[in-house]
């Protein structure tokens, strides 16, 4: 993990060439591949350091399943779209710059999210923290170089929706101004096309007290969004092809809300929530 951070932090002031001379400090086991698909070998519920990465649009779900993946494996999740809006919600130098890419749709400048990210990875470093779930980086084929050169990422897993709700979930989600906590008020009921599965999901409704207290996502318009995911589709897909070609990408299509495809996420994934309850009780 430390040297995660020192390459993040050189990264921010060095050129580019000499970030690719340091080389790779932490060693991990990489996925393997199975029948055409990736299949991660079991973890051991006792020595949980795992290194993955999780992609997909935004909207799909990543922060959700991701956050719920570092509970059960005791990891860091790591969000770059949330130390985004905790910069936002700063006075800090970067705050203002950062309002007007996120407003405009665009992705934030790699410089900018290295330099977010390395701060993180210093936190974390003098917690003691060991292994990572990162949502949101890399997104761009730069960045997936970047972080191979310090770093053995294990797995990939790349959510997938389709973009008719993605956009229907983007603009139901809430906010709690006051708790903080997520919400979603759309009812999701898509038909399958071309072969594909019906789409089913319930929405995440708040409790009474903080229903007059939600808020939306000021990026959270038709249009940001729209333009979100034609940026995530023109520059950030490529990174799928990245770890494609190194046999490290999982591609998981959600069958429908939390209750559907967490249980089968965790089958895709070789994983027990079963397990922690075992060794608690062991």
């Amino acid at each position: 993990m430390a040297a995660v951070t020192r390459l993040f932090r050189s990264s921010s002031s060095s050129s580019s060439s000499a970030m690719f001379c340091i080389r790779r400090s932490l060693s991990t086991a990489a996925a393997t591949e199975l029948k055409s698909q990736i299949c991660p070998p079991r973890v051991d519920p006792k020595g949980r350091n795992v290194q993955w990465v999780f992609l997909g649009c935004p909207g799909v779900g990543k922060g959700t399943y991701a956050s719920r993946l570092s509970a059960l494996l005791g990891v860091p999740h790591i969000a770059t779209g949330d130390l985004v809006r905790e910069e936002l919600s700063s006075s800090g130098p970067l705050s203002k710059q950062l309002a007007d890419i996120v407003n405009q749709g665009k992705l934030v400048s790699d410089e900018i999210i290295i330099n977010l990210l390395s701060k993180r990875l210093e936190v974390g470093e003098a917690k003691g923290e060991s292994g990572f779930i990162l949502d949101g980086f890399p997104r761009t084929v730069r960045q997936a170089e970047i972080l191979d050169e310090v770093t053995d990422i294990e797995l990939v897993v790349n959510l997938k929706l389709p973009e008719n709700v993605l956009l229907e979930k983007c603009l139901g989600r809430r906010i709690c101004s006051q708790c903080g906590k997520n919400f979603n008020v759309a009812s999701i009921n898509v038909k399958g096309e071309n072969g594909n599965p019906d789409i089913s999901m319930a929405p995440l409704l708040p409790p009474s007290h903080c229903v007059s207290k939600l808020i939306t996502r000021s990026d959270d318009t038709e249009t940001i969004v729209r333009e979100r995911l034609r940026v995530y589709n023109d520059k950030s897909q490529p990174v799928e092809d990245f770890y494609r070609g190194q046999g490290k990408l999982l591609e998981f299509d959600l069958p429908g809300g939390i209750p559907e495809s967490w249980p089968k996420l965790l089958e895709a994934l070789n994983l027990d929530e079963n397990d922690d309850k075992q060794s608690a009780t062991a």
